[in-house]
């Protein structure tokens, strides 16, 4: 199926600011099963210069720079993609006692998979909680995922637009919270049980109370299986509806829009976010 994503954002300052370079991650990522067919960035004002590369993670980032003070800055991007289904579960875990939980990688791999292991966040609740999780999912790798994700699934769910995700420990105390809340507490989870595991910045099709915001899921790297979606706002892992912006070990780095401006203004964010 075909995907139009269109997502307007537009910052407002009561005086004249002078902007510093601004981050953007907005362009989405390639994944066998997903072609972005085309691609618009609309800004204002018009910037000096516009770079475009690949961050330490691998995610396209947008670098934006302006030369003259403003009142306001607007950025509207416009993305289609084709997006075909395809079987979530169609992997082997491999080597094979990485079928169950805890595991470790191998070796050439962990290395590479440490800023995803750190256990940022983690408490003993967290920790004691993952396990009875896995132990009631017969330590089953896959199964236990699927677990932790219904898990988190029935927890209130909250709208909170702006701000860094709470502490995981909070989520899980409160049962509640927003998407990316969610997200870091299925993170902190999985690496407590030495799952590799990242946060995902995106949009969602087809679920009417995500799509005019951003959404947030996480991936967890399995031998044999590379990263793997799993959304635990829906409950399920992910497939062709979500299209994917960022991922990152460090939630805080996810946001679409960054940057600084010098000047004593106060600012208002407006954004909107539309399938078409």
């Amino acid at each position: 199926m075909h995907l139009h994503v269109r997502h307007e954002s537009e910052y407002t300052y009561d005086i004249p600011v002078a902007l510093g370079p601004q981050t953007l991650y907005l362009y989405p990522r390639a994944y066998p099963y997903q072609r972005l067919l085309d691609y618009q960035l609309a800004i204002e004002p018009e910037p000096s210069r516009i770079v475009r590369n690949i961050d330490v993670e691998g995610n396209v980032q947008q670098l934006v720079y302006f030369n003259h003070p403003t009142k306001h800055l607007r950025v509207i991007a416009e993305m289609t993609l084709q997006s075909d289904e395809f079987n979530s579960f169609d992997f082997v875990l491999f080597p094979f006692e990485t079928q169950q939980v805890p595991f470790r990688y191998p070796k050439s791999i962990e290395d590479l998979l440490q800023p995803y292991l750190q256990r940022v966040g983690l408490s003993e609740r967290i920790e004691s909680w993952a396990k009875q999780l896995a132990a009631g999912a017969g330590w089953q790798t896959t199964s236990f995922l699927m677990a932790l994700n219904q898990a988190i699934r029935q927890f209130t769910y909250e709208i909170r637009e702006h701000g860094a995700p709470f502490p995981p420990e909070q989520t899980l105390v409160l049962r509640k919270g927003s998407c990316r809340d969610y997200t870091t507490l299925f993170i902190a989870a999985c690496r407590s049980l030495g799952i590799a595991a990242r946060f995902v910045s995106g949009y969602l099709f087809g679920n009417p109370q995500q799509e005019h915001q951003l959404h947030a899921w996480a991936e967890v790297y399995l031998p044999g299986a590379g990263w793997r979606g799993f959304d635990p706002t829906e409950g399920s892992i992910v497939v062709n509806r979500h299209i994917f912006l960022t991922s990152t070990a460090k939630p805080e780095l996810a946001a679409p829009i960054s940057g600084t401006f010098s000047g004593q203004a106060n600012s208002t964010l407006r954004s909107e976010l539309v399938f078409v």
